[in-house]
């Protein structure tokens, strides 16, 4: 039971915060969930109280998890070497195995079971439900922004999004659930393959109209040639520090996601830091956010 000074202090709060949430009401907001913050109770916590509230107030959420420190710690347990190569994951058929097992199975049920301890109606999804993300074989050749010329390293059994059947996400989220989505997708042939947790959520976005996507990762943005933080963006100067070699690595699938979401008519994309206390709803409404804005 809450005195009546914490409950005063709750509602002047709901009274600061929801004017900036109320363009959001009804919309839906798509967020990749990543990095130290999956490591983090207490950054995990606040994660989950802010999906759980953009619920409660009419914002359809679908969370996108990553799991990289969790999957590169089972192949280090496995003595299985671990490569990347611009930013993606190069992946053997055992490494596919470690990747449902960690990203399909442990990973995904700890979200999910985040999200319901903090009074949540989450469900754990993937690729091969229901069809969810059809793919097909990535080649860094055909990276539209920064990969390596045609003939550049065989990634093996990781794709990219070819469809995204959303008829399972809009039942979902149309009976108050919060659908959870590992990163794994299927091919045509109904293997499994591993997709890039950014590009999966751009290929979500863009595929539910959401309103907004929120990547929260270990920066604090994008960052320019100096190393500060760019608070707006606008995609082609995203693609002109690409071809500058300013931004590279983890980023490049980050700003291919963007390019695809806004293609799609997603009116922003966030890239923001998920190691700061609230982080999402913070982005989300706060005038000026902690991260980059990136719009079309």
């Amino acid at each position: 039971m809450q005195s009546p000074e914490q409950v005063a202090a709750a509602v002047a709060a709901l009274e600061d915060f929801l004017p900036a949430l109320r363009p959001f009401v009804g919309s839906r907001v798509v967020v990749k969930y990543g990095g130290h913050a999956m490591k983090d109770s207490v950054l995990g916590a606040d994660f989950a109280r802010g999906v759980v509230l953009l619920g409660l107030m009419g914002v359809q959420v679908v969370v996108v998890h990553g799991g990289g420190p969790q999957v590169n710690a089972m192949l280090e347990r496995l003595e299985i070497p671990i490569r990347f190569v611009q930013g993606q994951r190069v992946t053997d058929d055992r490494i596919m195995e470690v990747l449902e097992m960690v990203l399909g199975g442990t990973v995904n049920q700890a979200v999910v079971s985040l999200v319901n301890r903090h009074g949540g109606r989450a469900v754990g999804l993937c690729g091969k439900d229901a069809n969810l993300l059809q793919a097909r074989r990535f080649k860094l050749g055909q990276a539209p922004d920064g990969g390596d010329p045609a003939g550049g390293p065989d990634l093996g059994r990781v794709g990219e999004v070819q469809q995204v059947n959303t008829t399972l996400l809009d039942q979902l989220m149309e009976g108050g659930f919060t659908p959870v989505v590992a990163p794994l997708g299927v091919e045509e042939d109904g293997r499994p393959c591993n997709i890039n947790a950014d590009l999966v959520a751009g290929s979500l976005a863009a595929a539910m109209m959401a309103q907004r996507l929120i990547m929260l990762s270990d920066v604090p943005g994008v960052l320019d040639g100096g190393g500060s933080r760019v608070e707006r963006l606008e995609i082609g100067q995203a693609g002109q520090m690409i071809a500058q070699g300013t931004l590279h690595g983890g980023m490049l699938p980050k700003i291919h996601a963007a390019r695809t979401a806004l293609e799609g008519g997603v009116k922003a994309v966030h890239i923001a830091d998920g190691r700061k206390p609230n982080a999402l709803l913070l982005e989300l409404v706060a005038s000026s956010g902690m991260g980059t804005v990136i719009h079309s």
